[in-house]
């Protein structure tokens, strides 16, 4: 937060590069979850920086709207903040909803400005019914106006899912990045040549993964990428925290000098645990 503050004031104070003029607007660009280190956006504090320097806030919920908050209305509701604080918000149909295609949320003057200039909109054509069915029936699903529970069942069986995977993993010696709450998982691999051996030896094993290397990251901050889902069961991830395990083993990649071990004064299925170092 430090550096974008210092961004933002440097902005302000000496405005654009060639001609020193002030700028006409200064736009915050931040994501939900970012999708490369599983990390939760500080959003209260970056909305707090747009209103001290009166900028304008465009936030990308391509990976956390479905996945983050009690009712799954994203990283907004996670943290219980206003959206009229978000002035241009974002997502995906292609993820928690299972459609195509995306949105744009802000005031009506945004809007009303990108259907009638945006490319997408003019030149692209409308979207089928199947794919906008889709997309209501999931909503209604998640927001609970479809007479059921499962979409609150759901959003609460993706974050008991993600605690897990994150906390067993953990337990094994992987070092994770990201936050407990995200369920995007990315496992370190560091070394570049491991990529293609951690992918292989999954595959070997039936499990298919996706492995990420260099330009998408670091060239020695390579990873695999694990995205839970709600609809994954208790087996499902056992089986795959097994593999993973008997592949981390074979490859040497449990770098952390750190484990996970439960409290002793708390049941063996409690979440709460403590970090004790080798």
């Amino acid at each position: 937060m430090q550096s974008l503050d210092k961004l933002l004031k440097d902005a302000i104070v000496h405005g654009q590069p060639r001609t020193r003029r002030p700028w006409k607007k200064i736009l915050i660009v931040v994501e939900g979850i970012y999708s490369m280190e599983g990390s939760i956006v500080r959003l209260p504090e970056i909305v707090a920086l747009k209103k001290k320097y009166k900028a304008y806030l465009y936030l990308d919920e391509a990976h956390s709207i479905g996945a983050l908050g009690p009712t799954g209305r994203g990283v907004v509701e996670y943290f219980d903040l206003n959206p009229k604080d978000v002035d241009v918000m974002m997502g995906t149909f292609t993820k928690s909803f299972g459609a195509a295609g995306g949105y744009i949320g802000g005031k009506k003057e945004l809007v009303d400005y990108l259907r009638s200039y945006s490319h997408s909109t003019v030149y692209a054509t409308s979207m089928s019914a199947p794919v906008a069915e889709q997309i209501i029936a999931s909503m209604k699903c998640i927001m609970g106006e479809d007479g059921t529970t499962l979409g609150q069942t759901r959003v609460q069986q993706l974050a008991e899912n993600t605690r897990y995977f994150r906390r067993k993993l953990k337990e094994m010696g992987f070092i994770i990045y990201g936050n407990d709450d995200s369920p995007v998982v990315p496992l370190m691999l560091y070394m570049p040549a491991k990529i293609g051996a951690f992918g292989r030896e999954m595959l070997k094993r039936n499990i298919g993964v996706v492995v990420v290397g260099f330009p998408a990251t670091p060239i020695i901050e390579s990873r695999a990428r694990f995205c839970v889902s709600a609809a994954h069961t208790r087996e499902m991830l056992d089986t795959a925290l097994k593999v993973i395990g008997e592949v981390g083993d074979l490859l040497q990649l449990k770098y952390s000098r750190h484990k996970l071990e439960p409290l002793i004064d708390r049941p063996p299925d409690e979440t709460t645990y403590e970090e004790n170092e080798d």
